[in-house]
């Protein structure tokens, strides 16, 4: 896909990966962007800086009336939506002792959204016969996260609804793509970076949000499913698959020695 000219609805898109893909999209000369954001003074006042081509819509993505009607503000403000990019996300700490109300909301954001936000543009997606989906999940996905298992368990799970989607309606003109970032320096990230076991990993080797969004651009362009801001993530993730025993042991050995620099 080439951004030019198109209509883009971003969630997530007032501050993090979300502001900078808004930020590369208006630049690549984007028809029309939509920054959907619970932020909703954040989101109008990117907006506003950004000028014409974008609006600033509130949306809480765990609510499915708020993206119907962030779809239909779009579409009516710009015209049918070429991408939907599902960025918004959240993270939380803990394994399974973890909360069941904690469990359902990081479900409902980082799962649900998803699921929210396809159905409410794949109708005149594949009544077009072309559309484009791209849902934000992590390299979490594809591997864990140390210490965070809600964040790790919905992560696998976005990923496997972009693989379905991607699956099932290829063959209607629908095109998905998955971003799998390791540690980007978003708020998310830095928030947990001392006392967190995966956010201490990761902001060893993290990157800045534009550079997310280069990338992005890149895979759009492509077209390729997996678009992998850490080229590395690839090797992993195939290591994996190739010997998921010795893939384990070695996380665990990780783990340890995490654990006792945070001690």
């Amino acid at each position: 896909m080439d951004i030019k000219d198109k209509v883009i609805l971003v969630t997530g898109g007032a501050n993090g990966i979300g502001e900078a893909l808004v930020r590369r999209f208006v630049a690549e000369g984007a028809r029309g962007v939509a920054i959907v954001d619970r932020d909703a003074p954040g989101a109008t006042a990117l907006a506003e800086e950004l000028g014409r081509t974008t609006i600033g819509l509130s949306a809480d993505v765990a609510h499915e009336p708020d993206i119907g009607a962030a779809v239909e503000a779009t579409i009516a403000h710009f015209g049918p939506i070429d991408l939907l990019v599902s960025n918004a996300g959240i993270g939380t700490g803990g394994g399974v002792e973890t909360p069941n109300e904690a469990w359902q909301e990081i479900w409902e954001i980082n799962v649900m959204a998803h699921v929210y936000a396809a159905r409410a543009v794949l109708p005149d997606m594949i009544a077009r016969g072309e559309g484009y989906l791209l849902n934000t999940a992590s390299a979490a996905g594809l591997l864990t996260n140390l210490g965070t298992a809600p964040y790790s368990v919905t992560k696998h799970a976005a990923v496997a609804l972009a693989e379905w989607l991607a699956i099932t309606h290829g063959d209607e003109g629908i095109k998905v793509s998955c971003l799998c970032p390791q540690g980007v320096r978003t708020n998310m990230l830095l928030a947990g970076a001392e006392d967190t076991a995966g956010a201490v990993v990761l902001a060893q080797g993290a990157i800045e949000p534009h550079e997310v969004a280069e990338a992005v651009v890149q895979g759009l362009a492509a077209e390729t499913f997996l678009i992998l801001p850490h080229p590395e993530v690839l090797t992993y993730f195939q290591r994996k698959a190739g010997d998921y025993d010795r893939w384990l042991g070695g996380m665990r050995k990780l783990q340890r020695r995490v654990r006792e620099a945070l001690s």
